[in-house]
């Protein structure tokens, strides 16, 4: 798996230590192991994990604008326990309302001794930190629209929202609200994935 894995990231022109690139492959292992009691992914082959799960997930980092990030209905952790092990500076809320995964999560940061990420059991809409976030991210969790109406409360003055998409969200686009821009829309190749991948960067109007 080390191999295949060197080789994505070789293709996308990240940069990893080995260190790293172990934990990315431990959490494949762990997602593996919990996936057949918890059903977390409905990726079952821990190979086809290495591009859907993680590349997929670290494919928004060369975008990640500020220190403090919220990843929004994380799942088993995706995208943010992949950008955590490759940007162990930055600080990362993984929240999501179902008590499995965010179990899975905490053994993951447990076992992989990721000391910046802090798990959140909650609905977004629920969630208040005094400490506002310079980056909202979310993948394969709701509409432009809805991401940006559920948690509007989180990002700082100037924080931004990183919405991971397939194909390029035309019409979500087209519905923004009046008080929101997209900053821009990044299309970006995801190694070992040939559907469409784009990364949507929206801000509040000044």
């Amino acid at each position: 798996m080390k191999e295949p894995l060197k080789g994505l990231l070789k293709q996308a022109e990240i940069e990893l230590s080995e260190a790293q690139i172990e934990q990315q492959l431990a959490l494949v292992a762990l997602l593996d192991k919990w996936n057949k009691a918890y059903n977390l992914t409905s990726v079952r082959n821990p190979k086809d994990m290495l591009a859907r799960h993680i590349m997929d997930s670290l494919a928004v980092r060369q975008y990640l604008q500020g220190q403090r990030f919220i990843d929004v209905g994380t799942g088993p952790g995706l995208p943010g326990l992949p950008l955590a092990i490759a940007e162990p500076d930055k600080e990362f809320i993984l929240l999501d309302s179902l008590g499995k995964r965010i179990r899975f999560i905490r053994q993951v940061c447990h076992e992989l001794k990721l000391t910046n990420v802090t798990t959140v059991q909650s609905r977004v809409e629920d969630y208040e930190h005094e400490k506002k976030f310079d980056g909202v991210i979310s993948r394969a969790f709701a509409s432009l629209n809805d991401m940006l109406s559920w948690c509007e409360h989180l990002p700082a003055k100037d924080g931004r929202f990183y919405a991971l998409k397939g194909l390029y969200p035309q019409d979500e686009l087209e519905q923004l609200p009046e008080s929101y821009k997209a900053e821009s829309i990044e299309r970006v190749h995801v190694p070992g994935i040939d559907a469409s991948r784009h990364i949507v960067i929206i801000s509040k109007r000044s």
